[in-house]
């Protein structure tokens, strides 16, 4: 029996649909399971301003909630000992650093937990580059560390998916966007998701509309920049043709709370076991915590690979328990395991909204409905 009674899934529905008919994003999904059945699957609005019906299946650009995709895959090689989080990524990426030097130093863990110091570089200001694998690596290898490896959290926003993927790639020999698929993805079924379209797919991701400030809301804070600018290119083809793993998957809300619902589960759904519980268990302890992100100036808790709850700004319910974690994307989207209610949960939209505040306050409006509702 469902611990959902049908009148608190209304009530979530009707909050679902209010988001839209206040103006909040042109379109939306939302999915969530509970002891891994999925209780919620709702999509409404269009795939952008001029678009069609939105529906599940409608694919979207998922920003940073691609990164908990790409870790996964390279916790999978952990788990089969072809690695260690403590190796030194030179170690298996010899090229990655001068022998001898303080970035030479950096860790797996480190680049997991957001304290390796590579936190932003001429890469990030090129999305003519993005398509190049090999022009993205060796920028990665020109880059210094902003901080000492170790010493300060600060947030990667697109160096963590680049050298998370070329070390999966160093030690498996397969690209990251096959990979994912091979050990994540095509395991769970999650047949609408990937890091990235392939040639053979068409390009039907929906729209994404970077919305004003609401007047009646308090002006963001210190963050990436300017959320139009930011998410500008990521409307491009050629960005979604590209392999960004800490940014541009492309996928949906019932195939992202399919993935939370296996780790929420200790590693299996549905009699799938994508990772082991003790890996579940280690990759989402806390690792680095901080008052004031090295990047974009906010408390944050990481774990290897997802953000943890238990802040003020964590995504996860306006009261977020610190065991909870997951992932949020560029004011647009966000998924969360809940281990100790066995939940998985996923809202996707396509309007951007400032991530500091707005979007903040949309997604823990609808994460609190659905604990509220938990029997």
């Amino acid at each position: 029996m469902s611990r959902l009674a049908s009148s608190d899934r209304e009530r979530i529905a009707d909050l679902f649909d209010r988001h839209l008919a206040v103006g909040l994003h042109h379109g939306a999904q939302l999915s969530v399971y509970v002891d891994g059945d999925q209780v919620i699957d709702l999509a409404g609005g269009a795939t952008g301003p001029d678009g069609e019906a939105e529906t599940s299946e409608t694919r979207h650009v998922l920003f940073s909630s691609t990164k908990p995709y790409a870790a996964v895959t390279l916790h999978s090689l952990v788990e089969e000992g072809e690695l260690d989080y403590d190796d030194r990524v030179i170690d298996h990426w010899p090229t990655f650093a001068d022998a001898g030097s303080e970035k030479a130093e950096i860790t797996v863990r480190q680049i997991l937990s957001h304290t390796a110091g590579l936190t932003q570089g001429e890469i990030d200001e090129r999305p003519d580059l993005w398509g190049d694998w090999d022009a993205v690596v060796e920028k990665l290898e020109e880059m210094e560390p902003v901080y000492s490896p170790g010493e300060q959290p600060a947030y990667h926003p697109l160096t963590f998916g680049w050298l998370v993927g070329e070390i999966v790639r160093r030690i498996s020999g397969t690209p990251i966007e096959h990979a994912a698929a091979e050990r994540v993805f095509d395991p769970l079924g999650m047949d609408d998701t990937g890091i990235g379209l392939r040639d053979d797919e068409d390009d039907d991701v929906a729209t994404l509309v970077a919305f004003e400030e609401f007047d009646r809301c308090r002006d963001p804070g210190e963050g990436l920049g300017d959320h139009t600018e930011v998410a500008a290119p990521f409307n491009s083809e050629a960005v979604h043709r590209a392999v960004i793993p800490a940014a541009n998957g492309i996928g949906t809300a019932g195939d992202m709370a399919r993935f939370y619902a296996c780790l929420a589960n200790g590693g299996e759904l549905e009699g799938t076991r994508i990772l082991d519980p003790e890996t579940v268990d280690r990759m989402t302890r806390l690792e680095a915590e901080t008052e004031a992100d090295g990047t974009i100036g906010r408390e944050g808790r990481f774990a290897l690979g997802f953000w943890k709850g238990g802040t003020t700004v964590a995504p996860y319910g306006s009261l977020s328990p610190e065991h909870v974690f997951g992932h949020a994307g560029l004011g647009s989207s966000v998924g969360w395991a809940d281990p100790e209610e066995n939940v998985g949960f996923s809202y996707v939209t396509n309007g951007v909204r400032d991530g500091s505040y707005e979007h903040v306050t949309r997604v823990n409006a609808l994460a609190d409905a659905v604990r509220q509702a938990l029997r």
